[in-house]
């Protein structure tokens, strides 16, 4: 694979798009989001959170009409496999241990392609995971120190106006990240989204740790924006989309 990838590739379907038609767009299209899980260093089973990935993926096509993957896979660092789509997330509640050689390469590779990671601590608490994935990453990006993302960034505003970051943990309020140039590729959160995404029988599998239905809807507008981000980059930032940013802020004003 040569080049980089199109985030904004997307934008050529219809935002009236039906929903319908959306998951048909969906399936073997290489456009459509795919919430890949990363298999790095020591990487235990997700357990029911690997569900979440896939939740992650309805919750965008039944808000939005971008086309998405229903069944979400995982994939590993030292794969070639790993280049082949701009996603992925890398979940864990213990320090994921050194990268190999090949590890290193393969995700140095995803970044230089333009790839974008999730680094989801599952148990924020203890802070373990999302510490060794700094370590590990700083191997990879030397030169691309986390920083804390503005506010403002387009994150926060791609679909939902978001306030700030929650998950299945309240966490902080704000998101650091591995910026390199104008593309923010390293997102480190301290929420657990996929926690609060994951998906048990006909319910949710994991309790919130106060917010309850609220926090969680909110951790859902998160994970939305991050989706939409994935695909469309930083088009939001352009001025033409304020008035549409600023009606959907009056609506959800209590």
């Amino acid at each position: 694979m040569t080049g980089r990838w199109s985030r904004r590739a997307v934008l050529t379907v219809p935002l009236s798009l039906s929903l319908a038609s959306a998951r048909a767009f969906a399936f073997g299209d290489g456009g459509a989001f795919h919430p890949r899980l990363l298999r790095a260093g020591n990487h235990p089973p997700l357990g029911v959170r690997s569900s979440g990935a896939g939740r992650w993926s309805w919750e965008l096509v039944r808000r939005t009409s971008a086309p998405a993957r229903l069944v979400a896979s995982e994939v590993a660092a030292d794969q070639p496999a790993l280049q082949a789509e701009p996603f992925a997330i890398w979940a864990g509640d213990v320090d994921p241990g050194p990268l190999s050689v090949a590890e290193v390469r393969g995700l140095l590779r995803f970044m230089r392609l333009g790839g974008v990671l999730v680094v989801d601590d599952s148990n924020p608490a203890s802070g373990a995971f999302g510490r060794g994935a700094r370590r590990e990453l700083a191997r990879v990006l030397p030169e691309s120190a986390p920083v804390r993302l503005d506010p403002g960034h387009v994150i926060f505003k791609t679909f939902y106006i978001v306030d700030r970051p929650v998950g299945r943990v309240l966490g902080p309020p704000e998101i650091s990240a591995i910026v390199r140039g104008k593309n923010t590729q390293v997102l480190f959160l301290q929420h657990d989204l996929l926690g609060a995404l994951a998906r048990s029988g006909e319910g949710f599998a994991l309790e919130t740790e106060s917010g309850g239905l609220d926090q969680r809807e909110h951790a859902v507008r998160l994970a939305v924006n991050i989706a939409m981000y994935v695909l469309c980059s930083d088009y939001k930032d352009d001025q033409v989309h304020a008035p549409f940013l600023m009606r959907r802020r009056a609506r959800q004003k209590p």
